[in-house]
Protein backbone atom coordinates (compact mmCIF):
# COMPACT_ATOMS: atom_id res chain seq x y z
CA UNK A 1 0.00 0.00 0.00
CA UNK A 2 1.35 3.40 -0.96
CA UNK A 3 1.18 6.05 1.75
CA UNK A 4 0.26 9.68 1.19
CA UNK A 5 3.63 10.62 2.70
CA UNK A 6 5.37 9.55 -0.55
CA UNK A 7 5.04 12.87 -2.39
CA UNK A 8 5.78 13.75 -6.00
CA UNK A 9 6.05 17.30 -7.26
CA UNK A 10 4.21 18.38 -10.39
CA UNK A 11 3.77 21.65 -12.21
CA UNK A 12 0.50 22.74 -13.78
CA UNK A 13 -0.67 25.73 -15.79
CA UNK A 14 -4.12 27.17 -15.13
CA UNK A 15 -6.05 30.17 -16.42
CA UNK A 16 -6.00 32.97 -13.84
CA UNK A 17 -9.78 33.02 -13.40
CA UNK A 18 -9.82 29.27 -12.65
CA UNK A 19 -6.99 29.61 -10.12
CA UNK A 20 -8.73 32.60 -8.48
CA UNK A 21 -11.94 30.57 -8.07
CA UNK A 22 -9.97 27.61 -6.71
CA UNK A 23 -8.11 29.85 -4.22
CA UNK A 24 -11.42 31.28 -3.01
CA UNK A 25 -12.81 27.78 -2.45
CA UNK A 26 -9.76 26.47 -0.60
CA UNK A 27 -9.81 29.59 1.58
CA UNK A 28 -13.51 29.17 2.37
CA UNK A 29 -13.05 25.48 3.14
CA UNK A 30 -10.05 26.11 5.39
CA UNK A 31 -7.35 24.22 3.48
CA UNK A 32 -3.85 24.95 4.71
CA UNK A 33 -2.44 25.15 1.16
CA UNK A 34 -3.23 24.88 -2.53
CA UNK A 35 -1.52 21.48 -2.50
CA UNK A 36 -4.01 20.11 0.02
CA UNK A 37 -6.91 21.48 -2.02
CA UNK A 38 -5.50 19.96 -5.21
CA UNK A 39 -4.98 16.58 -3.49
CA UNK A 40 -8.60 16.64 -2.31
CA UNK A 41 -9.84 17.60 -5.79
CA UNK A 42 -7.83 14.76 -7.37
CA UNK A 43 -9.20 12.26 -4.83
CA UNK A 44 -12.73 13.42 -5.69
CA UNK A 45 -11.99 13.11 -9.42
CA UNK A 46 -10.67 9.57 -8.96
CA UNK A 47 -13.73 8.58 -6.91
CA UNK A 48 -16.06 10.00 -9.61
CA UNK A 49 -14.13 8.17 -12.34
CA UNK A 50 -14.38 4.88 -10.45
CA UNK A 51 -18.11 5.42 -9.88
CA UNK A 52 -18.62 6.10 -13.61
CA UNK A 53 -16.70 2.91 -14.42
CA UNK A 54 -19.44 0.91 -12.69
CA UNK A 55 -22.23 2.20 -14.97
CA UNK A 56 -23.45 -1.02 -16.64
CA UNK A 57 -26.63 -2.48 -18.11
CA UNK A 58 -29.71 -0.74 -19.46
CA UNK A 59 -29.85 2.80 -18.02
CA UNK A 60 -31.81 6.03 -18.25
CA UNK A 61 -29.51 8.99 -17.92
CA UNK A 62 -29.06 12.73 -17.99
CA UNK A 63 -25.92 14.59 -19.03
CA UNK A 64 -25.67 18.13 -17.72
CA UNK A 65 -23.01 20.16 -19.52
CA UNK A 66 -21.78 23.77 -19.26
CA UNK A 67 -19.63 25.10 -22.08
CA UNK A 68 -18.23 28.23 -23.70
CA UNK A 69 -20.28 28.80 -26.84
CA UNK A 70 -17.54 31.04 -28.29
CA UNK A 71 -15.03 28.16 -28.42
CA UNK A 72 -14.29 27.73 -32.12
CA UNK A 73 -15.85 24.58 -33.56
CA UNK A 74 -17.33 23.38 -30.24
CA UNK A 75 -21.01 23.77 -31.17
CA UNK A 76 -20.48 21.73 -34.34
CA UNK A 77 -18.56 19.06 -32.43
CA UNK A 78 -21.30 18.78 -29.78
CA UNK A 79 -23.92 18.48 -32.52
CA UNK A 80 -21.85 15.86 -34.36
CA UNK A 81 -21.44 13.77 -31.18
CA UNK A 82 -25.17 13.93 -30.51
CA UNK A 83 -25.99 12.86 -34.07
CA UNK A 84 -23.51 9.98 -33.81
CA UNK A 85 -25.52 8.61 -30.87
CA UNK A 86 -28.99 9.35 -32.26
CA UNK A 87 -30.30 5.92 -31.11
CA UNK A 88 -29.27 6.65 -27.50
CA UNK A 89 -30.00 10.36 -27.14
CA UNK A 90 -33.71 10.96 -26.65
CA UNK A 91 -33.77 14.75 -26.30
CA UNK A 92 -31.68 17.77 -25.46
CA UNK A 93 -32.37 21.22 -24.07
CA UNK A 94 -30.19 24.28 -24.46
CA UNK A 95 -30.17 27.36 -22.22
CA UNK A 96 -28.06 30.53 -22.22
CA UNK A 97 -26.46 31.15 -18.82
CA UNK A 98 -24.53 34.28 -19.76
CA UNK A 99 -23.05 35.95 -22.82
CA UNK A 100 -20.34 33.26 -22.95
CA UNK A 101 -21.78 30.22 -21.19
CA UNK A 102 -24.43 27.74 -22.27
CA UNK A 103 -26.08 24.86 -20.45
CA UNK A 104 -27.03 21.71 -22.33
CA UNK A 105 -29.14 18.96 -20.76
CA UNK A 106 -29.20 15.68 -22.69
CA UNK A 107 -31.63 12.84 -21.95
CA UNK A 108 -30.31 9.37 -22.83
CA UNK A 109 -31.42 5.77 -22.67
CA UNK A 110 -29.26 2.76 -23.44
CA UNK A 111 -26.36 0.66 -22.28
CA UNK A 112 -24.52 2.25 -19.38
CA UNK A 113 -21.14 1.87 -21.07
CA UNK A 114 -22.41 3.84 -24.06
CA UNK A 115 -23.87 6.59 -21.86
CA UNK A 116 -20.52 6.87 -20.12
CA UNK A 117 -18.71 6.98 -23.48
CA UNK A 118 -20.91 9.88 -24.66
CA UNK A 119 -20.27 11.82 -21.43
CA UNK A 120 -16.51 11.25 -21.70
CA UNK A 121 -16.47 12.35 -25.36
CA UNK A 122 -18.24 15.57 -24.41
CA UNK A 123 -16.08 16.28 -21.35
CA UNK A 124 -12.87 15.92 -23.37
CA UNK A 125 -13.77 18.78 -25.74
CA UNK A 126 -11.92 22.08 -25.39
CA UNK A 127 -14.33 24.73 -24.13
CA UNK A 128 -16.50 22.30 -22.15
CA UNK A 129 -16.32 23.50 -18.55
CA UNK A 130 -18.23 20.73 -16.80
CA UNK A 131 -20.08 17.51 -17.59
CA UNK A 132 -22.06 15.45 -15.13
CA UNK A 133 -23.65 12.10 -15.98
CA UNK A 134 -26.43 10.82 -13.73
CA UNK A 135 -28.01 7.43 -14.45
CA UNK A 136 -30.51 5.00 -13.02
CA UNK A 137 -31.05 1.36 -13.97
CA UNK A 138 -34.21 0.57 -15.95
CA UNK A 139 -36.07 -2.62 -16.62
CA UNK A 140 -37.49 -5.37 -14.49
CA UNK A 141 -34.70 -6.46 -12.12
CA UNK A 142 -36.65 -9.57 -11.09
CA UNK A 143 -35.96 -11.07 -14.54
CA UNK A 144 -32.29 -11.64 -13.61
CA UNK A 145 -32.82 -15.25 -12.41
Amino acid sequence: MQHDSELSRIGISLPKNLLDKFDAIIGARGYSSRSEGIRDAIRSYITYYQWMSDVKGERQGVITMVYDHDQRGLLQTITDIQHEYIQTIQASMHAHLSHDQCLEVILLRGDGAELKKIAERLMSQKGVESVKLTTIPIGDEEKED
